[in-house]
């Protein structure tokens, strides 16, 4: 009997050790291919990411209009703040000073005593003298009176201008908020098209970022482009050299020069110049340097000037792009535009069917 026993101790112990063996050998397989599945990352092909990255650029630059108008906003608010402030302080230097006026004349009759006028000429012993110096003092009250009308008419001005800095305060605090967060998405949506982007080889993100070969051939010639702008002293000459006709105003080609000479600038959102730009930002300092000052953002400079059909296009005209007019050129003839792409590109050439047309404005 203990044989027996034995024995069947032997065989269970057997069978357990061959089940545990393949439930371990199961388990090992099992979590191996959920090991598998967890980190193997879908492999996008470059049409893809260019498709996602253009979105996010997009978006991005969406978000930064909306910031470059917050940012307008709020220092404009800033401007009207710090008046304000001038203003009030100048008030109450006025107001200081009248008050002392008011506690000067005040002790001087606290020092007179206070007696009453009958009293006064009576222990005078020059009454010729005190009649005098009773209508001048009638007179020094007059003037306190108005004194003390002024002092209240400048306290209210304050107030005023305090509660108008309350509101102002108020509003500037409320657009900062503003700049916060349409800074974060700005930068997360840049953040993610530069880890889409490192995901490429560098010949797929060369081509993935590279515009049409038109305008890559245009940009990696734009040195050769500048020459004859800064060799020529008219605007008018180097406009009509870029295929401007002749009758493109001064000032449309004064523009276009100055966009001509900063091909090559980085993209940087935000940026106004002298040597970096967002899209807008290009435009607004290209108009600038011709003497013609544009709002900031694109949702403005659309409605800055004239509309003009894309067929009637001439080089000056801004050119505006997407549904949202988010993104905005300078047109220089030929079909092309110069403009800021995004922050894989610099300053660059570029055909203006690249982008969805939303309108174009002649603003000179």
């Amino acid at each position: 009997m203990a044989a027996h026993r034995k024995s069947r101790q032997r065989s269970l112990s057997g069978n357990t050790a061959r089940t545990a063996a393949t439930l371990a050998l199961a388990g090992a397989a099992t979590a191996t291919a959920f090991d598998g599945t967890a980190h193997a990352a879908p492999q996008l092909t470059p049409a893809q990411v260019k498709a996602k990255v253009d979105k996010l650029y997009q978006e991005a630059e969406t978000a930064t209009q909306k910031y470059d108008g917050a940012k307008e906003k709020a220092n404009a608010t800033q401007r009207r703040l710090n008046t304000l402030h001038d203003q009030t302080a100048r008030k109450q230097a006025k107001l200081n000073a009248a008050r002392e006026a008011l506690g000067s004349y005040a002790a001087a009759q606290y020092r007179d005593g206070g007696f009453s006028p009958a009293w006064q000429l009576a222990l005078s012993r020059d009454p010729d003298r005190y009649l005098d110096g009773a209508a001048f003092a009638e007179r020094a009250g007059a003037r306190q009176a108005s004194t003390v009308s002024l002092v209240r008419r400048q306290l209210r001005e304050i107030e005023q201008l305090r509660g108008a800095a309350r509101i102002d305060l108020s509003s500037l605090r409320s657009r900062q908020n503003e700049l916060r967060r349409q800074k974060t998405t700005v930068t997360t949506k840049l953040d993610e098209a530069r880890r889409l982007l490192a995901r490429l080889t560098p010949v797929q993100r060369t081509e993935v970022t590279a515009d049409a070969p038109v305008a890559d051939h245009v940009s990696r010639s734009a040195v050769d482009v500048r020459v004859p702008l800064k060799a020529s002293g008219s605007a008018a000459v180097n406009a009509t050299a870029h295929g401007a006709p002749a009758g493109t105003s001064s000032r449309a080609a004064a523009a276009v020069a100055y966009a001509y000479t900063k091909l090559g600038s980085p993209y940087v959102w935000g940026a106004t110049g002298p040597s970096a730009f967002d899209c807008s930002g290009l435009i607004q300092a290209a108009y600038r340097s011709a003497g013609v000052s544009l709002p900031r953002t694109t949702y403005a400079q659309i409605n800055a000037g004239r509309r003009v059909s894309r067929s009637q296009l001439q080089p000056g005209d801004l050119v505006f792009f997407y549904s949202g007019i988010s993104h905005v050129g300078i047109y220089v003839g030929n079909g092309k535009m110069i403009h800021a792409p995004n922050p894989s590109a610099p300053v660059r050439v570029a055909p203006i069917d690249q982008m969805p047309f939303a309108g174009a404005t002649r603003v000179a």
